[in-house]
């Protein structure tokens, strides 16, 4: 009896390890810990996720409800405390003064240096008509102030971070859905007091929205944007963003699903998307599977690691930081079940060139047949 006891105790614990070993596949070196925020929540849909560095810890935002676009939708806060993420807390809903309840979008969360903890969120029936409002927290996220509506004609940040600039701009990289496609900046240079907007941007025929910003030496920026033209789309400005250049496209495939983007301490650049390229001439293409690319000068990528690979859609709307530590942190939603968070060592991760815009053979990898790519929200 007690031999068979040891027997199946060394067999659970020689499962257990080999279970956590194939939670991280040789093509995924690089990653140091991966997890959902939650187990169990009170929405069955969640989507659009962001996350921050505050000195009190990390704290991520997303909309949860019944469906997005649905009016039970609401902006949802986890925190992560004591090496665990706590439950979701709802911090924003549409209800309106007059009762009538709206769903809310995008949140994105901005740690200002030394100062508050930002929520941008949008509220309204559609992309085309929501309107812009932002929170603040003094204490890493516990506690939120009231709502605070944007200027007329002012969103804040569509769905990526912010970026701080030298000179004390403060730019939310943005965009608008109505009368077609339309990147702009909404910049402030008191934390959110005060808004003026630059562009839009010249498209150059080009359908392209929610920019990520990367920056450069001497003034030097540039943008990454999702578009409905099969590839991810860029533009460059060398003077702290005040005038840009014509949208053109990069070699980056893009499944018209949102990306984000970082620039390291060490210069490079970091980007986390779906390395997609829709079938035929569709602008669409299943959001699997989930890829990071790093560059030195933003044009020519490497591939650095895939964080999803599965034939079920979809790993989409990523969000990533890095932390005073240097660990590179990504957000994105899982399924629409879910939202999972994964830690990157930079300094662990295998490069190879992406050649023609197309993502290189990986040991051990193969890529899957993708059985599922119905019910692709915008």
């Amino acid at each position: 009896m007690l031999k068979r006891k040891i027997y199946i105790i060394l067999n659970l614990i020689f499962a257990t390890a080999i279970t956590a070993n194939a939670q991280i596949e040789k093509w995924q070196t690089g990653i140091v810990k991966q997890e959902f925020l939650y187990d169990q929540a009170p929405f069955p849909s969640c989507h659009s996720a962001t996350i921050a560095e505050t000195p009190t810890g990390l704290v991520a935002s997303f909309f949860g409800g019944t469906k997005e676009r649905n009016p039970d939708v609401e902006i949802y806060i986890s925190r992560f405390v004591n090496g665990k993420w706590l439950a979701p807390v709802s911090v924003a809903n549409g209800i309106q003064p007059e009762g009538k309840r709206l769903p809310t979008w995008n949140p994105v969360l901005y740690q200002v240096p030394g100062g508050e903890l930002i929520l941008f969120y949008k509220i309204g029936p559609k992309p085309s008509e929501w309107w812009g409002l932002m929170k603040t927290s003094e204490d890493g996220g516990v506690t939120w102030s009231e709502a605070t509506k944007l200027p007329d004609g002012s969103i804040g940040p569509v769905k990526n971070k912010p970026v701080l600039l030298s000179n004390g701009n403060l730019f939310a990289p943005s965009s608008r859905e109505g009368d077609g496609w339309k990147i702009h900046f909404e910049v402030t240079n008191d934390n959110g007091k005060t808004w003026r907007t630059i562009g839009p941007l010249n498209e150059n025929g080009i359908k392209a929205i929610q920019p990520s910003i990367l920056k450069h030496r001497n003034g030097k920026l540039q943008i990454l944007a999702r578009t409905a033209n099969r590839a991810i789309a860029e533009s460059w400005s060398d003077d702290n963003g005040e005038t840009w250049s014509p949208m053109t496209k990069t070699t980056l495939p893009n499944n018209n699903s949102g990306t984000d983007a970082v620039t390291m301490i060490d210069g490079r650049h970091v980007l986390v998307y779906n390395h997609v390229l829709p079938s035929g001439t569709l602008a669409k293409g299943a959001r699997t599977p989930l890829n990071v690319s790093v560059s030195k000068d933003g044009k020519e990528w490497s591939a650095a690691l895939i964080l999803e690979d599965s034939p079920i859609s979809q790993y989409s709307y990523p969000a990533v930081i890095q932390t005073s530590d240097g660990m590179l942190h990504f957000i994105y939603t899982w399924r629409r079940q879910k939202i999972k968070h994964v830690v990157v060592d930079p300094a662990k991760l295998k490069l190879k060139k992406i050649k023609n815009g197309i993502w290189p053979k990986l040991k051990g990898y193969t890529a899957p047949v993708i059985t599922e790519t119905k019910s692709e929200e915008p």
